[in-house]
């Protein structure tokens, strides 16, 4: 029996895709506990409470003289008040003894206020007299210059709220109110099953025929950067029984991604393992490169085909992966920074279908880097790309377009 082209009659436009996409994505619960200096970029699966005040003491905001600030009121340049020094506290000593009236202690910044002193003045505003007496050249008023005690955090407070991602400042802020580890949700994990009777992992020797596996490592760069856990199973060839397996292997995972097989080819399998095991959400999308996709769902998990040709299977990461992965690792909406600069020369686009083109900049413009959905140069010699909306035809040379940076 002779096995036939199924070609990809109807397409579906990226927006649904994406959409379709997004309402599979259901965010992961498990959760774990991860010490703080591994947890950047995590989200927060727990409110986390300060047991202790932030700072937990009436500390110098800046090196100087700790002081009554009503001893220094009337203090000008051309009439200091002078105060006599009764001791130096450094940071991470405490006080042994307070501020009485006339008296000043030197501190560090950080420094605990003795008792008495209720105002710091900087040291640029003083001079020293003598090793027991020092000039104040300009008043303060009380609490000038301290950072009160629970200032910034009281105990008791929350200091991360459950769902809140944790970037450099929150971590310091757990770190300041004596945090070790903190509860965060797990990362979504992601099976990349390649498929092809013509892929190898590299460092083998090429066979007449036979080219290097691409698209395991751009997807689990990928993945990894937007807050998933790659997870690679073996390649599968092309048979409905070896992607059985595969699909077998990796459906305990959260999403399984397989690429190659989602075309129209006899080889091209995808739809027919999906009808067997799960069910078809979308076939094809109206975009170029990448309109081969296959989407659907095999015991309640997403199971995306992506298109075999490198170019196509990484935008199509980046334009329907990216967004699932995100949403269930609870992270942020995926917001590209974007240049606005002229395109150097013309681009004809495929009327009908919306075109993710690869550009690179270049003295101010950008420069078309596309080459062909196979040619992974396509996007490793780009700095980004523009969305050329499927009812466009053509972009004029010197028009100002929108180039989204990976």
């Amino acid at each position: 029996m002779t096995a036939h082209m199924r070609p990809l009659r109807e397409t579906i436009a990226l927006e649904d895709a994406r959409a379709t996409v997004l309402r599979a994505a259901t965010p992961i619960e498990r959760t774990e506990r991860a010490a703080l200096a591994e947890a950047r970029d995590r989200v927060a699966a727990a409110p986390v409470v300060s047991a202790l005040d932030v700072p937990p003491f009436d500390r110098a905001a800046m090196d100087g003289y700790a002081v009554r600030a009503e001893d220094t009121f009337g203090a000008g340049r051309h009439e200091p008040k002078r105060l006599r020094v009764v001791g130096t506290i450094h940071s991470g000593d405490m006080p042994r003894a307070s501020v009485g009236p006339g008296e000043a202690m030197q501190i560090a910044t950080g420094a605990p206020v003795p008792d008495g002193a209720d105002a710091v003045v900087m040291v640029e505003e003083t001079e020293r007299g003598s090793a027991d007496d020092v000039r104040v050249f300009t008043p303060v008023y009380p609490q000038q210059n301290v950072g009160r005690r629970a200032s910034d955090i009281g105990a008791g407070a929350i200091v991360v709220q459950s769902g809140e991602l944790l970037m450099p400042s929150r971590i310091g802020a757990l770190a300041a109110a004596g945090a070790v580890d903190v509860e965060i949700y797990a990362r979504p994990r992601v099976a990349l099953i390649v498929t092809g009777n013509e892929i190898i992992e590299p460092g083998r020797p090429l066979a007449p025929g036979q080219i290097y596996d691409v698209n395991r490592f751009t997807l689990g760069a990928l993945v990894s950067r937007h807050g998933g856990v790659p997870v690679s199973v073996p390649t599968a060839v092309d048979t409905l029984d070896a992607l059985s397996i595969a699909l077998h292997a990796a459906i305990g995972e959260d999403v399984v991604v397989f690429s190659g097989g989602s075309s129209v080819g006899e080889r091209d399998l995808m739809i027919d393992l999906l009808r067997a095991h799960g069910e078809i959400l979308f076939h094809g999308v109206a975009v170029k490169p990448g309109k081969p996709t296959v989407f659907g769902r095999v015991n309640g998990k997403p199971v995306f085909g992506m298109p075999g040709n490198p170019t196509s299977c990484l935008s199509n990461g980046y334009m329907l992966l990216v967004p699932m992965i995100r949403k269930m690792a609870r992270l942020p909406e995926y917001r590209p920074h974007v240049v606005r600069v002229p395109l150097a020369r013309r681009i004809i686009s495929t009327t009908g279908r919306h075109q993710f083109y690869t550009v690179r900049l270049a003295d101010g413009a950008a420069v078309p880097a596309f080459k062909g959905s196979g040619d992974i140069t396509s996007m490793a010699n780009a700095d980004g790309y523009l969305e050329i909306p499927a009812q466009t035809d053509i972009v004029e040379a010197g028009e100002l377009v929108d180039v989204k940076l990976f």
